[in-house]
């Protein structure tokens, strides 16, 4: 009997081993293969890998060919789009469709992410909303700010944008642009969280990811750092009980992305915190808790000039943990790239950990995808 059973399990396993072969032979007769599965940063070829961590601007409303081919090869996460970009809403849709269009590496299909800063206010990119600035928002609580961030997300979506560099978390401080300039949610760290992360949540609930800037706080900035060189000179305790304290209620929120000032905080680093570890990994991963991708603010800029041209700012950022790195045209964001693939190439950058925050980048991609089409 026992003997009976034996060649009834090798009769039965010998039928599923035929039935598996002759599946997979009518499977491969037919070429139906799989569907390719989405990369991981870590089986990304270098070129690749570097791209992941990359975001450009461009003028005009034409692509140009450099561009092109650095999509089409995978050397860039994303696009920032400016005024010059987008002078109609029609030619901003046209822009970004053929910018999504432009065929990339297949296992590399999710889109580019698209940013623009759409603030409200003096800062505004694209026609509608938001129609209030952040001081106004502020002013009026939480349940008009969400209100306003779920106007803004089917604003931008509309277009094709998926990543609005807002809102502005920064606590307005007395003589600082910031507060001037009408785009702080409020004078106190606990007015800002209360107004400013409804207006996040409501972004990100219609789909676009928000972006907290300018961490860890730009408050007390006499200017723009567009345009100089600044220097925070608040205490380690000042910086940590108020400018970041809306940051982190933002990364319990489940925000998307963080922006790194290029700003100087000598109480936290002699660096910008684009630049600094400390900063990026010590205050803001490891003290805060934020899990998201943080991005550099541009990187040629005045403010980081004295800091070395855009191949060692794109290294010296890359190496303090900043995740994506953002130029506003394409030679600069190009250098940097190059550099990136020779650092990694000679071991100077440690591959683990640049991989992870390249996975960070896909990992949100990704995630716009899915909300997209949900």
């Amino acid at each position: 009997m026992e003997r009976a059973k034996a060649r009834r399990r090798r009769l039965a396993l010998g039928t599923l081993i035929g039935v598996a072969a002759a599946a997979f032979a009518f499977g491969a007769t037919l070429g139906d293969t799989p569907p390719p599965q989405p990369e991981t940063a870590s089986t990304l070829p270098l070129p690749q890998l570097a791209g992941e961590r990359i975001v450009t601007g461009l003028s005009g409303t034409a692509v140009p060919a450099g561009l092109e081919r650095a999509i089409g090869e995978g050397r860039v996460a994303g696009v920032i789009l400016f005024d010059d970009n987008i002078p109609s809403r029609a030619a901003g849709r046209r822009l970004i469709a053929r910018l999504q269009s432009i065929r990339r590496p297949p296992r590399l299909r999710d889109p580019l992410l698209i940013m623009v800063d759409q603030e409200g206010g003096l800062v505004k990119r694209v026609d509608g909303a938001p129609s209030a600035s952040a001081a106004q928002m502020g002013a009026r609580g939480a349940a008009f700010s969400r209100e306003q961030g779920r106007r803004t997300a089917a604003n931008l979506r509309a277009l094709g944008v998926n990543v609005d560099l807002a809102p502005v978390l920064d606590v307005a401080r007395p003589g600082g642009t910031i507060a001037a300039t009408g785009r702080a949610f409020g004078s106190s760290a606990q007015q800002v969280a209360a107004t400013a992360i409804p207006f996040a949540q409501g972004l990100q609930g219609g789909g676009v990811a928000a972006t907290a800037k300018h961490f860890p706080g730009l408050g007390a900035a006499a200017e723009s750092t567009d345009f100089a060189v600044q220097r925070i000179d608040l205490s380690k305790q000042a910086l940590r009980a108020v400018d970041q304290a809306p940051y982190r209620a933002f990364a319990a929120a489940g925000g998307g992305l963080v922006m790194l000032s290029t700003a100087i905080y000598p109480a936290l680093s002699p660096d910008p915190a684009a630049f600094s570890r400390p900063i990026a990994i010590g205050e803001l991963r490891r003290r805060l808790g934020f899990e998201g991708v943080s991005i550099t603010d541009a990187l040629d800029t005045v403010a980081v000039r004295a800091f070395g041209g855009p191949a060692q700012a794109g290294v010296a950022a890359a190496r303090a943990g900043s995740d994506l790195l953002l130029f506003t045209a394409l030679a600069p964001a190009e250098r940097a790239w190059r550099a990136l693939v020779a650092k990694l190439r000679a071991a100077a950058l440690d591959r683990a950990e640049f991989a992870a925050a390249a996975q960070r980048v896909l990992d949100l991609r990704r995630e716009l995808t899915r909300r997209q089409t949900s």
